[in-house]
């Protein structure tokens, strides 16, 4: 008997219970790490490093992984290794074995980025994968929601419940994944005679490569997601620390840390929900042009309301900025897919996605560090800093839109650039 669901039905199985999972131990990690290991704000951004240094190190291989071998045997090997890394996470007692766990789960977390989007676009076409995007994103955000109750009730028997449940979450949806996802259209390189699967492995790279030289607009997007990843990491990493250290949280209702966590993270999520629905609704993600100039003004105002988050010191000012930039980035997302998908060859989909989350984990472990080293001295000074690097990003759209559409190259540009890397 066939368990196998239909392409959408698994996307949206998958996104919901990644959601649910993530969101257990996202709601109370800063919290866990502060408070029960100890970490200061340096410590806390090197966590983030080690998790980009291994995205660096392997995503583009495991992309390659996928366009060589199969999105879903990507895809669940991922899955098990990322609640594999919780688990370890769950149990650690030190900095150093939260390290080991955030690198474990880098690595194990490459084999799913961008092969999740390739299969679905390969399984649906690149139409109704962009609706997908969306619905996923929506589905995504509800179930955060639920885990979001979740994680603070567990958190309230013991505060290493919410990560370990998330291990043993992730490894399910690993199995589950294994028997009902589909894989119908993924057709595997042909290889040559002799070669290896290394040898295919390497090869599948390389035109990977040769077709994002060949279109300089894949470089510039890849370039904006290098100035997104470093954006971000500050923010990602220190703007727990900054409301619970530096502006403090009122005591209203009796809620405790952990619940006010809850709380922030849930309307954040509600914002983000908002936003998705608004860009599914009235915003179409059809035209690379159209497209990067909704890109350009959501990084706009994420600049903005980031520099506002990190030189307030209103605790009510700084939580609205915090679920304002939760919104913005909610919608964002399936913007900057549906950015980087319009066009490609399916033969190397999983390969460019992948580059283009290595570009961002790139941004991430160079701007990590430094912002770390600014945040000990102040903490509201690297948000802001982190904020500001997204500037540049607006010069890169603009010249994105004059570049024009991505589109499918002929075969022969890619045997050209081929011919010039060898």
């Amino acid at each position: 008997m066939d368990r196998r669901l239909s392409a959408a039905a698994t996307y949206l199985l998958y996104s919901a219970w990644e959601g649910f999972a993530m969101r257990l131990s996202f709601t109370i990690f800063t919290v866990f790490v502060v408070v029960e290991l100890g970490l200061g704000p340096l410590e806390l951004v090197l966590l983030g490093t080690a998790l980009e240094a291994s995205y660096l190190l392997f995503e583009i291989p495991t992309g390659v992984v996928a366009d060589t071998f199969g999105r879903k045997r990507s895809i669940v090997i991922g899955a098990i290794g990322t609640g594999l890394a919780w688990l370890v996470l769950g149990f650690a007692d030190s900095f150093w074995a939260a390290v080991a766990s955030q690198m474990l789960w880098g690595i194990a977390a490459t084999f799913m980025s961008g092969a999740d989007v390739a299969w679905l676009t390969d399984e649906v076409g690149e139409g109704e994968a962009r609706r997908l995007y969306v619905r996923g994103d929506q589905v995504w955000h509800v179930a955060a929601l639920v885990g979001i109750v979740a994680s603070v009730a567990l958190a309230t028997v013991w505060i290493r419940l919410p990560i370990v449940a998330t291990g043993v979450a992730m490894v399910a949806l690993g199995l589950a994944l294994l028997v009902v996802m589909p894989e119908t259209r993924f057709t595997p390189r042909p290889r040559g005679a002799g070669e290896t699967a290394v040898g295919s492995m390497v090869a599948t790279f390389r035109q990977g490569v040769a077709a994002v030289r060949a279109h300089h607009v894949l470089l510039l997007i890849i370039a904006v997601a290098a100035l997104h990843g470093a954006s971000t990491e500050g923010f990602d990493r220190l703007s727990d620390f900054h409301l619970l250290r530096d502006i403090g949280l009122p005591e209203i209702g009796g809620l405790d840390r952990i619940a006010w966590f809850g709380v922030l993270d849930g309307v954040a999520l509600v914002a983000g929900l908002v936003a998705v629905t608004a860009v599914k609704r009235w915003i179409h993600l059809e035209g690379h042009a159209h497209v990067a100039k909704l890109l350009a003004a959501i990084d706009v105002a994420l600049v903005l309301v980031v520099v506002v988050f990190g030189v307030t010191g209103t605790f009510w000012v700084a939580v609205v900025a915090f679920w304002v930039v939760g919104g913005l980035r909610s919608a964002r997302e399936p913007m900057y897919t549906a950015w980087i998908n319009q066009g490609l060859d399916p033969a190397t989909r999983a390969t460019i996605n992948s580059m283009g989350t290595q570009a961002d984990a790139v941004g991430q472990a160079a701007g990590g560090p430094a912002l770390g080293f600014v945040g000990n001295r102040s903490v509201p000074l690297a948000l802001v800093v982190s904020g500001l690097l997204r500037l540049p990003a607006l010069f890169l759209y603009a010249r994105a839109v004059r570049r024009g559409t991505v589109g499918t190259l002929p075969p022969e540009a890619i045997d050209e650039e081929l011919e010039i890397e060898a």
